[in-house]
């Protein structure tokens, strides 16, 4: 761990200078993480967005028990590597559409698509971008550096270091999306949220088995999923394409069609996850 304090002190410094990229580049990632979806728009404007760096506290500190409880959490997940928990990790990483929309199949027991769930798949493409841009506020803010500019091991997505190299590692904008998804879809099908939430919880420890963020990152994006699900039920156009995603899931499974994702390995590959909560 020391060695690891000493990287995460030097990176500190670099960032503090500018090392992590400038704002404008950071700013880009909900575009970047959502793939080609210039033809949506979210629920929210901008002001309506939870406050990130107001609601959040600032990530741990050097030196403190929460930051190393963070590198230990991290050092775990190396015996996860080329592992089935790390390919899904890869598949987690993916927020692009229509391989997002995926992501919750499984814990729904259906298929979540353009064809069968319309509603559905729309409500997920907006929902990304209020989730996603919701956490920019605090990236910007505190600029921390990931696991792997600290540890220089290798990243299950390796097509995004570049553009994650430029962007702040706190909150994960990952897990905001993850768990907001989540929330809303026990909401929309409760008789599933069991699986579901569980599904919320793995997606958001796969970007510590991907080694692109720290326990304390995961945990402030659930925070700012959990924030921006509360601010979109104030939205009618939200609460009305819950209930028809609702409608359209029971359709689905009441029809006995598939999810489109391989379920068996991904219970598999969760079934190797070791825990990964403080």
């Amino acid at each position: 761990m020391a060695n690891l304090g000493a990287a995460f002190a030097a990176v500190a410094a670099a960032a503090a200078c500018g090392w992590l990229g400038p704002a404008d580049a950071r700013a880009q990632e909900p575009q970047q993480m959502s793939g080609a979806l210039a033809h949506v728009r979210g629920y929210l404007s901008q002001e309506a967005l939870p406050d990130s760096a107001g609601l959040l506290p600032p990530p741990p500190a050097m030196g403190s028990a929460a930051q190393a409880l963070d590198g230990e959490m991290a050092k775990a997940s190396f015996a996860m590597r080329d592992t089935d928990r790390w390919w899904l990790a890869a598949l987690d990483a993916d927020l692009s559409f229509p391989a997002a929309a995926g992501h919750f199949s499984c814990a729904l027991g259906a298929p979540v698509n353009q064809e069968d769930t319309p509603r559905l798949y729309a409500m997920l493409e907006r929902m990304l971008l209020d989730a996603g841009k919701a956490t920019i506020a605090a990236k910007d803010k505190y600029r921390h550096a990931r696991p792997f500019l600290l540890d220089e091991q290798p990243i299950c997505s390796p097509q995004d270091e570049q553009r994650l190299r430029a962007q702040g590692s706190y909150p994960s904008g990952h897990t905001a999306i993850g768990w907001a998804w989540a929330l809303v879809l026990a909401e929309a099908l409760p008789e599933r949220s069991g699986a579901i939430l569980a599904r919320g919880l793995s997606f958001g420890e796969s970007r510590i088995v991907c080694n692109v963020h720290w326990m304390s990152d995961v945990i402030a994006g659930r925070d700012i999923g959990a924030a921006t699900v509360a601010k979109l039920h104030a939205v009618p156009a939200f609460l009305a394409d819950v209930e028809a995603a609702g409608e359209e899931l029971r359709a689905a499974r009441e029809k006995g069609l598939s999810p489109q994702n391989d379920c068996a390995f991904e219970a598999d590959a969760l079934a190797q996850t070791p825990p990964m909560s403080p």
